[in-house]
């Protein structure tokens, strides 16, 4: 009678320890579906992005940022975006020489300063924002309400992960 009690214990166990690999391996098989999918996105996205307005992808997203907070610092900006302030202020001044921002002082700090979308700006960010819209209209045009939804939350929280 022992004999089959361990049997039967060692058997729940291996059981449960082969339940929890093959969990395991679902989960790895979702993160390598995971992995292949964002490659080729990110691929395809940023080969059809040419085709969706006239501002690259910095470009907008600065501009996106700055619009929606009404001013920012190049500090900010670097920050947000996790980019070496160098960098951040290079991309800032071809925006300025293209006339899309513009520099006010920043009142908490008399040595910094704030940029701020002009007219043009804003007209550019609203174009470029209105063509990739009508491109994810066309590409998710077969999508329900709650599919389009439901991709957008997991998007979001996927891109606050990275954060």
């Amino acid at each position: 009678m022992e004999f089959y009690r361990r049997s039967s214990v060692w058997y729940h166990s291996l059981v449960k320890e082969y339940e929890l690999a093959g969990s395991f391996m679902d989960k790895r098989r979702d993160l390598e579906t995971i992995e292949l999918e964002l490659a080729i996105f990110v691929r395809r996205i940023t080969s059809s992005s040419s085709k969706a307005g006239t501002l690259d992808r910095s470009a907008y997203l600065l501009l996106h940022y700055i619009h929606s907070r009404g001013s920012a610092s190049v500090r900010t900006l670097a920050d947000a975006f996790r980019l070496d302030i160098s960098t951040a202020s290079r991309q800032t001044a071809a925006l300025e020489r293209k006339g899309y921002i513009f520099r006010t002082p920043d009142p908490s700090d008399k040595r910094s300063f704030l940029l701020q979308l002009t007219e043009s700006g804003t007209r550019e960010l609203f174009l470029h924002k209105q063509a990739r819209l009508e491109r994810l209209t066309e590409l998710l045009e077969s999508w329900s309400e709650e599919e389009c939804h439901r991709f957008g939350e997991l998007l979001r929280k996927f891109n606050r992960t990275l954060a």
